[in-house]
């Protein structure tokens, strides 16, 4: 058993924040959060100190362990042989050898989703397909062996706009415009329907993961950055009755009325790149996660690692802070609303009895870029900060 005593609980749960709290574990998950618990005897125990807990951070948009640079003219990440790769799965992609997962996990990002797509094409150039295959969401704890699957497939990748027809031209094919990319998708959409009602026979793995979507068992997760395309994700989710989420959502604040009657889930950024005048990104904003959270939608955010290095999560969303994002909902954007955007909200995400002992203490303002994390606890191991507290790193 492990309890940590004495710190100031934020667990973003029913439960709010809890001072001179203890969270108790057991067996890799939460047995008790609250004030004056017994500790066991057997327990190891660690004082707090009074500084804060959060549960372990959740960062919604990556590619981490995919190689995202072309190499000989490919990437890992976007299979670019084909428009259209439904049945492509961004799990048997990931180099489980990626340092970044000890990165994540020293930036106290226990949980990360890891879609394909994105493909270096030439300086802030990017490129991806418009189906460009199935998300999975990881725990960034493990080894070269793996790490634990939480949600496989965790939803289906999708995208619109500049960077699907920059790559498509790229590649001498088509669809090359706003109008033939939505086109194709409706097409695709109307296929699957066909399959369905035809009891999926014969079988075709690529028609089968888009029923998936259509009947609700996934989510699509739509890249979609400028105000023509959002808009295009919602008449597209209206028509078919889709499930989505959306992804970049970079003029999201010129829509956010459209957006707001939705209410579809938005997974923001990252939010700390720079502006491309006449790109994808020119009209980016740190407020766009404030001014959509205000309006009423779920708002999580990101990294897109390696756009931004994962450990800088929590950094990301104190910038959100600093544009207007009042601070409890940005810790939830990189803990519970992630969590439950990402469909694992019943594992990871608050401190909650039952859940995965996913634990951070750090040592000041948990979305202050001067705090240091003093320990990370994943699945209930210490897996980072032990040299602050002499203990063995898992």
């Amino acid at each position: 058993m492990l309890a940590i005593v004495n710190a100031e609980v934020h667990t973003c749960g029913p439960q709010g924040t809890v001072g001179q709290g203890t969270v108790l574990v057991a067996d890799g998950k939460i047995v008790a959060v609250g004030q004056g618990l017994a500790v066991p005897g057997q327990a190891e125990v660690v004082d707090a100190e009074g500084l804060p807990l959060t549960p372990g951070f959740v960062d919604a948009h990556t590619h981490l362990g995919i190689p995202w640079q072309e190499l000989a003219g490919e990437s890992d990440t976007n299979e670019s042989t084909s428009a259209v790769n439904p049945h492509l799965r961004a799990l048997d992609a990931v180099d489980f050898q990626d340092p970044a997962f000890q990165d994540a996990l020293e930036g106290g990002v226990t949980t990360a989703a890891v879609h394909p797509g994105n493909i270096t094409l030439a300086l802030w150039k990017q490129g991806l397909s418009p189906v460009a295959g199935q998300s999975v969401v990881l725990k960034t704890r493990g080894d070269a062996a793996g790490r634990e699957v939480l949600r496989q497939p965790a939803g289906l990748k999708l995208a619109l706009g500049d960077d699907v027809s920059r790559l498509l031209k790229a590649r001498h094919t088509g669809p090359n415009s706003r109008m033939g990319i939505i086109a194709l998708l409706r097409q695709l959409l109307d296929e699957a329907q066909r399959y369905r009602q035809a009891g999926g026979e014969p079988r075709n793995l690529r028609l089968e993961a888009l029923a998936q979507v259509l009947d609700g068992q996934i989510p699509a997760h739509v890249h979609a950055r400028r105000a023509p395309d959002i808009l295009a994700a919602l008449r597209l989710a209206k028509a078919y009755g889709l499930s989505i989420v959306l992804h970049h959502v970079t003029e999201g604040h010129l829509v956010v009325e459209e957006l707001a009657v939705s209410g579809v889930p938005c997974v923001v950024g990252p939010i700390t790149s720079a502006r491309q005048a006449g790109g994808e990104t020119e009209h980016l904003s740190q407020r766009t996660p404030g001014i959509l959270a205000a309006a009423g939608l779920p708002v999580a955010l990101m990294t897109d690692h390696p756009a931004e290095p994962i450990q800088f999560l929590p950094i990301i969303a104190g910038q959100a802070v600093r544009e207007g994002l009042p601070h409890p909902q940005a810790l939830e954007a990189i803990t519970i609303t992630a969590a439950r955007i990402l469909g694992v909200a019943d594992r990871v995400g608050s401190i909650e009895p039952g859940k995965d002992a996913d634990l951070v203490l750090h040592d000041g303002d948990p979305l202050e870029a001067m705090t240091r994390i003093r320990l990370v606890v994943a699945d209930g191991l210490v897996v980072a900060g032990a040299r602050t507290w002499g203990r063995e790193v898992h």
